[in-house]
């Protein structure tokens, strides 16, 4: 199912337009509503949280730190790397989470189209990369014991809604500072 998906989300990504004719002075009003649309079919991919699974916690607490930054090209890289790890950790091994799979492919397709948007509205920053900030580096750490929590967890059921409320919170962070960006 999962290969699938990927396939349908590849076909999709082919038929768009390309975001690059997008305006970047755009950028926090249509990544604002571009968050709000994902939270919404992540939402819409499962019902609520499974009562089974309350028991079942995962205690990796999301580096808040970048809310602080005031550096706007910073923020923007990286609320392209939060993407682009939950990017990839949705595109792992789906097959115990029984989740709308038409919601989880808009869901990937919005992810990307996000990611793409920001990465070609920094390209030329992005040539000049700096090295990891310290918030980028907890980022990663932070995805990592996600990813590693599925693995442990062999990609059962729990642990994907676990994971599904955990980039909920993620989303909404992220909307925070899509908010305060647009101030």
């Amino acid at each position: 199912m999962a290969t699938y998906c990927l396939l349908q989300i590849g076909l999709v990504l082919l038929s768009t337009t390309k975001i690059s004719t997008l305006d970047c002075n755009i950028l926090p009003s249509l990544h604002n509503k571009m968050i709000q649309r994902n939270l919404h079919l992540l939402n819409k991919m499962g019902q609520h949280f499974p009562q089974q699974c309350q028991s079942e916690k995962m205690y990796y607490k999301f580096p808040e730190q970048f809310l602080k930054s005031r550096q706007k090209e910073e923020v923007k890289v990286e609320i392209q790397e939060i993407l682009q790890h939950i990017f990839y950790i949705f595109t792992k091994n789906l097959t115990l989470a029984v989740w709308d799979g038409r919601s989880l492919e808009r869901f990937l397709n919005g992810l990307y189209q996000q990611i793409e948007h920001l990465e070609t509205c920094m390209r030329e920053k992005m040539e000049m990369k700096k090295p990891y900030s310290r918030t980028r580096l907890k980022l990663k750490k932070y995805f990592q014991k996600i990813d590693n929590f599925l693995k442990e967890k062999q990609y059962s059921f729990c642990s994907w809604e676990i994971i599904r409320l955990e980039v909920r919170r993620c989303l909404q962070f992220i909307d925070k500072v899509i908010r305060r960006l647009k101030n």
